[in-house]
């Protein structure tokens, strides 16, 4: 349920900051930006702040495994797959968290990206 809430917290957070560039990259584009270096651009933006969220939250999980040792039922709380599998999830989460907003974004005409607001 964790990770699950997780994901919808990060796909949500990741899709509206994404959606609110939507004036950046029509302006991006009105200046001649290809479609795939917007994309790039963002894609790179969202995935820093992945990568960050998920070092930030693999030290604090090592360093409280043994608070959280008590309520971990059936995995220990240094369980590589576990971390790998989390991770994973999280960042493909993210990764597309980003890619679709962007795609939808980097389609439109640049005319209608600056009138967005």
């Amino acid at each position: 349920m964790a990770l699950l809430l997780a994901c919808i917290g990060l796909y949500g957070l990741l899709a509206y900051t994404v959606a609110q560039r939507t004036r950046e990259i029509g302006i991006r584009m009105a200046l001649g930006a290809q479609k795939q270096q917007v994309l790039q651009r963002l894609l790179r933006d969202g995935l820093q702040l992945v990568g960050m969220g998920l070092a930030g939250g693999l030290i604090c999980a090592f360093l409280l495994q043994r608070v959280f040792q008590s309520l971990l039922f059936g995995v220990e709380p240094t369980d590589p797959l576990t971390f790998l599998l989390t991770a994973l999830v999280l960042l493909v989460t993210g990764l597309a968290a980003c890619y679709l907003p962007a795609q939808r974004a980097a389609s439109i005409d640049p005319v209608e990206a600056l009138r967005y607001e």
